[in-house]
């Protein structure tokens, strides 16, 4: 069983959805775009805090990323990274957010010849980060995107204070990406997922179909998590409502 079952809501929806989202007593994960976080009003994110809390529900964060890099060559590219990291990490207090899933910025295509350097540059970042993110109360979780195997991934976490950082592992990001297998991927990065992205695909392109809808092995993919990571935060992405309900209705096979 997961420590937590979340569903993914951007933050610029919330308004539409809060109601749903709090009668259906649902933990919410916030996507907070780089455009939400230049209007934010401070006032509203206490709101919503209070609200959770008088409900009994939690919730997780799930960073911008668009065009950010820890690990990026550029010195200014990784100064905005952390603008918007502090002020994900400042959201992240108020909403005594569990988790905060942040993308990696990592690519083969890219960085294929300078890997350490990007490996080397991004735990100097989060390294920097460590005060802030104990003060926020949460743990950073590093998402698989491109990566095709765990490698860089598990460079990272293994330099990084572990009761602060973990894995997001992306089930979707995962069935496009991965060249190992599933067992391989979790023998190297299992305990450190602490939360985990649910959603199916057949492939080829990030579909955010509800589990059970594409090709991905399911049975096969909770089991592992139920093994490596009991504790870890399970969050359905579907990207609507009506795809949220079936895939609700679909992860309790599951459960």
């Amino acid at each position: 069983m997961p420590s937590l079952l979340c569903a993914h809501i951007p933050w610029p929806r919330l308004v539409e959805h809060r109601s749903y989202l709090l009668e259906q007593r649902i933990n919410p994960e916030l996507y907070l775009p780089s455009e939400a976080l230049d209007t934010l009003d401070s006032g509203l994110i206490r709101s919503f805090a209070r609200e959770l809390l008088d409900s009994g529900l939690s919730c997780t964060i799930h960073a911008t990323f668009m065009d950010l890099n820890p690990g990026s060559v550029d010195r200014a590219v990784r100064e905005v990274t952390r603008l918007r990291v502090e002020q994900t990490l400042d959201c992240a207090e108020i909403l005594k957010a569990r988790v905060v899933v942040f993308h990696p910025g990592y690519s083969r295509l890219t960085y294929g010849s300078a890997t350490a350097g990007w490996v080397a540059n991004t735990v100097a970042f989060w390294l920097f980060q460590q005060p802030r993110i104990r003060q926020a109360g949460c743990v950073v979780a590093l998402e698989n995107i491109f990566e095709e195997e765990p490698s860089t991934l598990l460079q990272v976490l293994e330099q990084l204070d572990r009761s602060l950082f973990g894995h997001c592992f992306d089930t979707g990001h995962f069935n496009m990406f991965a060249t190992v297998s599933l067992e391989e991927w979790f023998t190297a990065l299992g305990s450190y997922i602490v939360e985990s992205h649910l959603h199916d695909n057949h492939g080829q392109a990030d579909e955010h179909l509800p589990v059970g809808e594409g090709e991905i092995d399911f049975n096969k993919v909770t089991d592992l998590l139920k093994r490596y990571a009991p504790q870890a935060v399970w969050t359905l992405e579907a990207h609507s409502r009506e795809r949220l309900e079936r895939a609700r209705n679909n992860i309790q096979h599951y459960l």
